[in-house]
């Protein structure tokens, strides 16, 4: 049995961790709150250029717009990897790296022997880890999520567009935590580039009103449209990874604090069972030594 004074040692650590956490989980409610604002605000505003796009769609097949809707034989890879800066968050970014691989290995397998797939990782805990693996790895945005702001996300946009106009990648895909609430995030990959045009059911087809007037015309709303909602995409992943964050590191910090109140019971429970049988150990002794002398 360990002695009193390793026991209140493992106990005074046991407090000072809880007290860590418990504060960690207060910063990340804080920070929650938010974060989740952020992107309860920015997911009309997505919804409605998906919406806005579905309307203008019957233009794609101008040559001027043809670029972002060709499929090519998917030869070079970008996948936006996006995680944190910092740990204590779970599963959080394991689930990320462990779907990152799965893609990998499956989806882009080819691609990914012949060293074709190029990794933009969002977040610290990403890069580090993929760059281990002898991935092929660009943090030219690893930090984008410090303090994230719309500019900074559509500047790394305006990069991966540029990248699949100009031919470099051939499809781009996004691997993230979409947040639902603070206890579930939903592990999410979609393709982004090219984009795919929606399909229309018959009945949204006879609803829908023909009589719009386009200033100045489709095909240049498109030009400028497009592009919009490929930056929005790339921004609203990145809110919602960093309101999923924020949720799984508060349900972490709560359960570790949870689990270090657990702890101190049973260390202060150990420790006055030792205190007890110190003291009844010195009592034998005691009525021993006496016994002895009378004896």
């Amino acid at each position: 049995m360990p002695s009193q004074k390793e026991i209140r040692s493992r106990i005074s650590s046991t407090i000072s961790t809880q007290q860590i956490t418990k504060a960690m989980k207060l910063v990340s409610a804080t920070k929650l709150r938010k974060a989740s604002d952020a992107i309860v605000r920015m997911r009309p505003y997505a919804e409605k250029l998906k919406g806005i796009m579905a309307n203008l769609q019957d233009s794609i097949e101008d040559p001027q717009l043809a670029v972002y809707f060709q499929t090519r034989e998917v030869k070079n890879v970008l996948l936006v990897v996006i995680t944190s800066d910092r740990g204590l968050c779970g599963a959080f970014n394991s689930n990320v790296i462990k779907r990152t691989r799965q893609i990998l290995t499956e989806k882009y397998a080819e691609q990914s022997k012949s060293g074709n797939v190029t990794l933009l990782c969002i977040g610290k805990k990403g890069a580090e880890f993929m760059r281990k693996l002898k991935y092929n790895v660009d943090a030219t945005y690893m930090q984008t999520l410090t303090v994230l702001d719309a500019e900074k996300a559509f500047e790394l946009g305006e990069h991966v567009l540029q990248s699949f106009r100009n031919g470099t990648y051939d499809q781009v895909e996004v691997v993230f935590n979409q947040f639902k609430n603070a206890a579930t995030q939903i592990l999410t990959n979609e393709v982004i580039l090219p984009v795919t045009p929606q399909v229309k059911s018959v009945d949204a087809k006879k609803v829908m009103v023909n009589d719009y007037l386009f200033e100045p015309n489709k095909v240049q709303i498109l030009q400028d449209l497009i592009p919009r909602s490929v930056k929005t995409q790339i921004y609203r992943a990145m809110l919602d990874s960093l309101a999923s964050e924020h949720g799984a590191r508060m349900v972490a910090m709560d359960k570790a604090t949870e689990n270090a109140g657990e702890l101190l019971f049973s260390l202060r429970l150990a420790y006055n069972q030792a205190r007890q049988a110190a003291i009844t150990r010195e009592i034998s002794e005691i009525v021993g030594g006496v016994a002895a002398l009378e004896g």
